[in-house]
């Protein structure tokens, strides 16, 4: 078989892809203590998200691929223009962020707070999204 039918062929399964966006470090205000109102931290966020992948990517048609540009662009929109009392909040929105998109069947985000304990190099929190599990209304949707 020559290498165009094989590809031909691997096209016509249904494939999942993984993108894994690791150590975005970003500065946003989070925390409940008063000098976590003033002064924004650091956090380090790491995204997982895994997808159907159109055949036609294998294709290289850029126009149906998931967008990780885009994605990472509004996760740092929302994170360095936003203010977050606690993590579980700022993990659930850049979740929901990650997860918005009909052909994801899977999402998980860490954040780290960096320093945020006096003896550890920091504190994290992880939520996952998983479509066939998700029948009910979405983390942002639940709470408005």
């Amino acid at each position: 078989m020559n290498s165009q039918a094989a590809i031909a062929n691997r096209t016509k399964v249904s494939t999942d892809a993984t993108i894994n966006i690791r150590n975005l470090r970003l500065r946003t205000f989070i925390g409940f203590n008063p000098e976590e109102k003033q002064k924004q931290q650091d956090v380090v966020i790491n995204i997982e998200i895994n997808y159907v992948l159109a055949e036609s990517v294998l294709r290289d048609q850029v126009e149906d691929a998931l967008n990780y540009k885009v994605i990472t662009k509004k996760v740092i929109e929302h994170v360095e223009d936003g203010r977050f009392l606690l993590l579980e909040k700022l993990v659930a929105d850049v979740l929901d962020i990650c997860s918005d998109h009909p052909g994801i069947n899977h999402a998980r985000v860490s954040i780290d707070k960096p320093h945020a304990l006096r003896f550890a190099d920091s504190v994290s929190l992880a939520l996952e999204y998983r479509a066939a599990a998700h029948n009910q209304p979405r983390h942002l949707e639940a709470i408005s």
